[in-house]
């Protein structure tokens, strides 16, 4: 309830000394932005699985209005811009100068996100048109997120918006800011809501978006779109892990679609750049997996969560996978660093007959253990459970790859080697991870690569 929010947690083995530094995992929670998900992320289970070997960093950042508020000035001396991303660098930079007090190796900091905080690992990749500041070796990235990204002129709305809801709107930016900044901190909590975007809100049933605060185009740190930067190779390089859920979208999207007009409405409200014709080319691709339940309330929510979680979290991973990897020859080193894709598919059997299927970040629950988490986990992850299998598995992986930026020198036993990515989407192979922790090397099916083509090709349009 406040804009004094920031902390940080080190965890580190109790035998860490300076004499000799453990490798540093940084954790970035998610939230969409607009609210923190788990800022007390505990360290343990992660540290103890790698045999005491490591030192985890969880922290917290400004988001919401405190963290992505703009007066539609990028270089406005009113609004500090992306502040909540800035927090993030700040944290980074306070560990290169601090962890070594806590065992921590400074020069081996392998940053990681899940969600929105898989969004600003890519973002700190591209950040300053990928300036490498040494802030870290190495990133993983669980269901990496690719919402639009306005500029600081579009996303003058919300600002407009909250000053006229608290009663602050006045002619001058100067006198609008002063008097929000003097509102008491429950008002702000209060007034501040999330509005359809201006573009689309003359139309039906639109509504607001899942997440409207968010980091924007400012011309320094971020300077034009994620897609347009990982294009354009301008992103630091370092080894990688990206990966995603088979239902990235099953807990955002309506439960109550009953119509190819509200899942069409849906993704408008979330990607307000969409056309008609490109919601038409996706119905092609995209068809209705509950087209059988039809005319019933609650057919097309299937439908909805598909589109959604495939645009904004699976296909963006792919072209990730591919682009890294194959990279232009404008500043691309002799050998791109490595890069490991993955699929999670470890089911629970309550979220799968709730309707979930395997929800977005739920592999949190095995690489951090279910009982290191701020929400409450999926039972099958405990003891007796069937997924308590799936932990050893991707702790093994995620440990190998903090302590030697590779993912299969210390994977449990039994577990599949994990290939590295290697070439276009027809080529690679990324590592399928199921039910109770079985592994394997897995394709991707051509129904997914048809439909990525088609979501890579108008990304820049959706403002990816």
């Amino acid at each position: 309830m406040s804009e004094d929010c920031l902390f940080a947690a080190v965890y580190a083995p109790s035998r860490a000394t300076q004499c000799k530094p453990l490798p540093v995992f940084v954790l970035i929670q998610g939230g969409g932005f607009n609210k923190n998900a788990d800022g007390n992320t505990n360290g343990t289970g992660l540290i103890q699985a790698a045999d005491l070997g490591m030192v985890v960093v969880t922290f917290n950042y400004r988001v919401g209005v405190y963290g992505f508020m703009t007066d539609g000035d990028a270089n406005s001396p009113l609004v500090d811009t992306n502040i909540g991303l800035h927090d993030q660098r700040k944290l980074l930079q306070w560990v290169q100068k601090y962890i070594s007090r806590f065992g921590g190796d400074p020069r081996h900091v392998v940053l990681g996100g899940d969600s929105a905080g898989a969004a600003s690992v890519t973002y700190h990749l591209t950040a300053y048109d990928g300036k490498d500041e040494g802030l870290f070796v190495a990133s993983t990235a669980e269901s990496q997120s690719f919402g639009p990204v306005r500029t600081a002129e579009e996303s003058r709305y919300q600002y407009t918006d909250l000053a006229k809801r608290l009663g602050c709107w006045r002619d001058a930016d100067a006198a609008t800011v002063a008097c929000m900044r003097a509102a008491p901190v429950s008002a702000l909590q209060n007034t501040s809501k999330s509005i359809t975007y201006p573009e689309i809100s003359t139309l039906p049933r639109t509504a607001p978006p899942k997440f409207m605060w968010n980091p924007f185009i400012d011309g320094k740190l971020i300077k034009d779109l994620t897609y347009r930067r990982f294009s354009e190779g301008k992103y630091i390089r370092v080894p990688t892990i990206f990966g995603d859920v088979t239902n990235e979208g099953t807990m955002y999207a309506p439960t109550n679609a009953t119509s190819l007009a509200d899942s069409h409405t849906f993704l408008r409200n979330n990607f307000p750049a969409v056309t008609d014709a490109q919601l038409a080319g996706m119905d092609k691709l995209w068809p209705n997996r509950n087209q059988s339940a039809c005319p019933s309330t609650g057919c097309f929510y299937g439908h909805a969560s598909d589109l959604y979680g495939e645009i904004r979290y699976v296909c963006p991973g792919l072209f990730l996978a591919r682009t890294l990897t194959t990279t232009p020859a404008l500043r691309r080193p002799a050998v791109a660093p490595p890069l490991w894709l993955y699929h999670y598919n470890a089911l629970d059997p309550a979220q799968n007959e709730s309707g979930l299927g395997v929800p977005h970040v739920v592999e949190l629950n095995a690489i951090w253990g279910p009982e290191n988490l701020l929400y409450p986990a999926p039972v099958s992850y405990f003891p007796g459970g069937i997924n308590q299998g799936t932990i050893p598995v991707m702790q093994g992986y995620w440990t190998s790859f903090i302590r030697f930026l590779d993912p299969n020198k210390a994977r449990a036993g039994g577990s599949a080697e994990w290939s590295a990515w290697h070439g276009t989407s027809t080529q690679g192979r990324r590592l399928l991870v199921g039910t109770g922790g079985t592994t394997a090397m897995e394709a991707v099916d051509g129904q997914l690569k048809a439909k990525c083509a088609f979501s890579d090709a108008i990304a820049l349009e959706l403002d990816q």
